[in-house]
């Protein structure tokens, strides 16, 4: 049996880094037509806990295990769940820098990706920002508005 597909696009902002953020997201799946629109924010964050929250709400959603394609323009959430994370995971969610292991920054967020990840088939998408692509485009307008609800 083949798991039902959903696309994911997802986008964080911040005013200030650190300062008052938002992430939204839609949630779209293609064989129904039905799509959901999310946003929230955080009064003390950064871009990049803003850019992984949106990753993560969106796949809380989701009631099923479920084929996904993540459509984002954070390379840092791109790259960290390809890429980053296995070798994280491998030195107990510690990064190397230089010679040392340091520890991985954001690293509750991360954790609670790669449990969201183990029960889904996730595939990532890097589009660029604020490059006219629409469903990055409303995303970017849901997190910018979740934003303002702090300042």
């Amino acid at each position: 049996m083949s798991l039902p597909f959903v696309k994911l696009f997802t986008d964080g902002a911040c005013s200030g880094n650190p300062g008052p953020g938002g992430w939204g997201l839609i949630l779209r799946h293609p064989a129904s037509g039905k799509e959901l629109e999310a946003s929230g924010g955080a009064a003390e964050t950064t871009n990049n806990q803003m850019e992984m929250q949106a990753v993560i709400e969106g796949l809380r959603l989701l009631k099923t295990p479920s084929k996904v394609e993540v459509v984002t323009d954070s390379a840092y959430v791109a790259n960290g769940c390809k890429s980053w994370m296995p070798n994280w995971k491998k030195n107990g969610w510690r990064r190397k820098e230089g010679k040392q292991f340091k520890p991985v920054k954001n690293v509750e967020l991360w954790q609670e990706l790669d449990s969201l990840l183990a029960m889904h088939d996730v595939t990532f998408t890097l589009v660029k920002g604020h490059a006219g692509h629409p469903e990055n485009e409303r995303c970017d307008e849901l997190a910018v508005a979740a934003t303002q609800q702090f300042k």
